[in-house]
């Protein structure tokens, strides 16, 4: 083994940042480490960070193991305790091109995780795209300033920073110049983009100004969004820019208004139903995505039934459903909890909902004529986000009118025309 090793667990930030990691590794010249990007959003994830952490070392018994990301920022002397660790990186320090030089002259300061609530900037560490050839992923914002009774993540991530739209566009055009048809636009809280940067732009101004300065760029993304922190400018690109892609994924986490009280959500059930419904007349087949937690703590049946019918009446068709699971150090951790076994059937209930908009979706599809930016040779994604299939090769990266000819299980099948 010479070159560093990486494994990366959680969101599409982390990801971006695994990448970005593997720059600073490589101009750092560090060799014989496995580097570990850890997630917190749940006990569950953490847990299988662990488990990874000493199935590496079983497999590199003699590489340096260097733990990272919101879990070793989080806990970062849980992590330290560990017998397969060497070393503990906190979120800020991760981005820092001097944490990696000095892992390559043989650091031994075991814990590097300082006060991620006293940084203050984000971006340092922009990459051009990552991923497929076909679909790059820039970070925008980073952090949170909301208190969600359930999350850890603010205290992973700190509060909300934002990149200056300049910088953002500056990237993206340099994208777009190295063949990349799609963007998306990433962060930890990506509404709450602007509040931090002169003048307080709101995220609508960024999607405009780089529709507007970017004109070659075929398709924009947005990652996951607060439905009640859309600005105006947003809704308008929903209504009048086709290169802004018709699907968004919402932080929605509950359907009873009592329960997203007792989360600390900003909204109430009919906030949700009304967005949706507002953005499906401004651009009519609208496509959503959502997160939804079974079983939080207090949670009913007749709370988790107003979940279920949430799905049918914001008409939501890419769920990520997560069964509760307490985060120590959170207030919703001292709430009284749902059995785990309830909390697991509402949680395949939820799928099942969810299965059953996906099936409804790709049927409404088949038939049509659909854009398809391709993922791979045979693998593709319409503007509304769902993979279609082939049997012929198609260019990488290139989008490809096809036609939709049937569907199976979670995706569409396709023809080129």
């Amino acid at each position: 083994m010479n070159a560093p090793v990486f494994s990366n667990h959680g969101c599409r930030l982390n990801a971006y940042e695994t990448e970005a990691m593997k720059e600073l590794a490589t101009q750092a010249g560090l060799k014989d480490a496995v580097i570990v990007n850890t997630c917190a959003v749940t006990a569950e994830a953490v847990r299988k960070a662990r488990q990874d952490i000493r199935k590496l070392r079983r497999t590199h018994p003699d590489a340096k193991i260097i733990v990272t990301g919101c879990a070793a920022q989080t806990a970062p002397e849980s992590f330290a305790a560990m017998a397969e660790v060497d070393h503990v990186v906190g979120n800020t320090e991760k981005m820092q091109p001097q944490t990696w030089a000095a892992f390559g002259i043989g650091a031994t300061e075991q814990v590097q995780v300082d006060d991620i609530m006293s940084v203050t900037e984000t971006a340092g560490h922009l990459i051009d795209g990552f991923g497929t050839r076909s679909r790059a992923y820039v970070q925008v914002q980073n952090g949170c300033d909301h208190r969600c009774t359930f999350c850890i993540i603010p205290y992973g991530r700190g509060n909300s920073r934002s990149v200056p739209a300049g910088v953002v566009v500056e990237q993206i055009k340099r994208l777009v110049g190295r063949g990349y048809n799609e963007v998306v636009l990433t962060g930890v809280d990506l509404t709450s983009w602007g509040a931090d940067l002169p003048s307080t732009p709101k995220l609508g101004d960024l999607v405009m100004r780089i529709l507007k300065l970017v004109p070659d760029l075929p398709r924009l993304r947005i990652s996951s969004i607060d439905s009640i922190e859309v600005d105006e400018n947003l809704m308008q690109a929903i209504a009048t820019e086709p290169r802004l892609m018709p699907h968004l994924h919402l932080s929605l986490q509950h359907g009873a208004d009592l329960i997203l009280k007792r989360m600390k959500r900003r909204h109430l059930r009919d906030d949700a139903i009304q967005f949706c419904q507002e953005a499906r007349r401004l651009r009519p087949g609208m496509t959503f995505g959502a997160d939804i937690i079974a079983g939080f703590p207090t949670e009913t049946e007749a709370h988790f039934a107003d979940s279920l019918k949430l799905v049918e009446e914001c008409d939501l068709t890419w769920l990520h459903v997560f069964p509760y699971s307490a985060r120590e150090g959170t207030p919703a951790a001292k709430m009284p909890p749902v059995d785990g076994r309830i909390i697991k059937d509402r949680a395949a209930r939820l799928r099942a909902a969810g299965d059953a908009q996906v099936q409804k979706h790709l049927a409404h599809w088949v038939g049509t004529t659909q854009p398809v930016l391709m993922e791979n040779p045979r693998m593709g994604r319409t503007p509304h986000f769902a993979e279609v299939t082939f049997d012929a090769d198609h260019p990488e990266g290139q989008i490809v009118q096809a036609q939709i000819t049937g569907a199976d299980g979670a995706q569409l099948r396709g023809q080129g025309c």
